[in-house]
């Protein structure tokens, strides 16, 4: 059976949305994927082609979404299709839109001290997309955000309240997974640029994302 994946990128360009996008589509064409590449949320309109996905790659940071693209994104989450990104363009995306939130489980609201090395825990929870993996360190934001307790958390990180000492202590998912009805949900908030995927662990961790979240 052929497996479709969407990649829709755009929003603010810090991120490098389609440098991001390029380090990951090869990798879904080596696994038998047909990846469309879309520059467009109109995507999330066309029924046809989203009742054929196996997958859907939002890296789209914030800007704004409509209504119906947003029903078209999720009413085809419901129905089965994986759900699966990283860092701000998959949770710092339509920031009037709660709805959104919900369905990735999560919400950028700050990265205090900006760019720095920081490690991430993985949690030791039995799961294939950590298994074989250690903590590690990455150097880039360090993201604090607002996360659904029904998230499965596979990886932490916690802030030493170095910038804001009331935080001091505070450990904060960095990769977690959910269901949303019949659909698989994963994201990573690591990859603040594409070059942030050259530390194996962070490129490995979305790898695997991508397939376990694939129907």
């Amino acid at each position: 059976m052929q497996k479709n994946a969407l990649m829709v990128q755009g929003g603010w360009q810090g991120h490098e949305p389609a440098q991001s996008v390029e380090r990951f589509a090869p990798f879904l064409r080596e696994q038998g994927f047909d990846v469309t590449i879309s520059d467009t949320l109109d995507s999330y309109l066309d029924k046809d082609l989203m009742d054929s996905l196996s997958l859907i790659v939002p890296v789209w940071t914030m800007g704004e979404i409509t209504d119906a693209q947003f029903e078209g994104l999720r009413d085809a989450v419901a129905a089965g299709v994986g759900l699966a990104g990283w860092h701000g363009g998959m949770c710092d995306a339509f920031r009037a839109n709660t709805n959104y939130q919900f369905l990735t489980g999560g919400q950028w609201v700050a990265h205090p001290g900006d760019i720095f090395r920081y490690r991430v825990d993985i949690t030791g929870m039995e799961d294939p997309i950590t298994e074989g993996l250690e903590s590690f360190e990455v150097e880039s934001e360090q993201y604090y955000m607002h996360v659904d307790p029904s998230n499965r958390v596979l990886a932490t990180t916690t802030f030493d309240g170095t910038v804001n000492s009331w935080i001091a202590g505070t450990v904060m998912p960095v990769v977690w997974t959910r269901t949303w009805d019949q659909g698989r949900v994963f994201f990573s908030s690591l990859g603040h640029v594409a070059s942030d995927f050259d530390v194996p662990e962070t490129r490995i961790l979305v790898e695997r994302g991508l397939l376990w979240a694939s129907r």
